[in-house]
Order: structure tokens, then C-alpha cells, then sequence
């Protein structure tokens, strides 16, 4: 059963169907994000760490929904930001979010649907 998630952007926000079950996989996927994002954040200025891999989370139901984060690019998980993307057939939607309101966005979404 799918309701209705509100993904806050930078300016605006977007509403579409999305299933409790897609927003667990989704919160598993931003959580190995996050270590990603920590793993950078812990590196010294100057240091040549390994290299994170991409967060690359997809969900196929009325839309297609993309959120894609290299944690390579950003100094920590508070100033990261994740592209977006929400597609159908007559549509496309690409653009940036912050990552720490999308994850607080998904958890209001879980906690309702729990």
C-alpha cells in the first residue's frame, strides 16, 4: 500500500507515491550514506583516503524516484546535498535536496506509517 511522501527541495517540494516498505530500503541505503559521509568527514585536510562509494537509491511504483549522493564531494553528512529525480511519462523533476532534510522527511514519513 502506498501514500503520499512530501520531499521537501531547496525551494519547493514534490509529493508522490511511496510505499513504507520502499522507505525503509530507502532509510537503509541513506544510513550506509551517511558512514560514507563520515568516513570523508574523518580523513585530515590534504589526506588521500579511499575513496566512498555513491549512494544510488531507486523506487519504480506511479513514478520513478532517483536520489543519488557522492559523500566524496562534501566536507560533512550537514552540508551534503542529494539529487533528485521523479519521472513518469509526462514528466521529469531533477534537482537538489539537503540531505539532512530528506532524511528528516523520510523519518516523519515512517513514523506515520508505522
Amino acid at each position: 500500500m502506498s501514500s503520499a511522501f512530501k520531499l521537501n527541495l531547496v525551494e519547493g517540494s514534490v509529493t508522490f507515491s511511496f510505499s513504507p516498505e520502499a522507505a525503509q530500503a530507502f532509510k537503509a541505503e541513506i544510513a550506509a550514506l551517511k558512514k560514507s559521509l563520515a568516513a570523508v568527514a574523518a580523513q585530515t585536510p590534504g589526506e588521500k583516503g579511499k575513496p566512498q562509494p555513491s549512494m544510488e537509491y531507486q523506487y519504480t511504483g506511479d513514478v520513478f524516484f532517483e536520489c543519488f549522493c557522492n559523500p566524496n564531494i562534501w566536507p560533512s553528512p550537514f552540508a551534503a546535498k542529494v539529487l533528485i529525480t521523479v519521472r513518469d511519462d509526462r514528466i521529469r523533476l531533477t534537482t537538489e535536496a539537503e540531505l539532512t532534510r530528506t532524511i528528516e522527511d523520510l523519518n516523519e514519513f515512517i513514523e506515520a506509517h508505522a
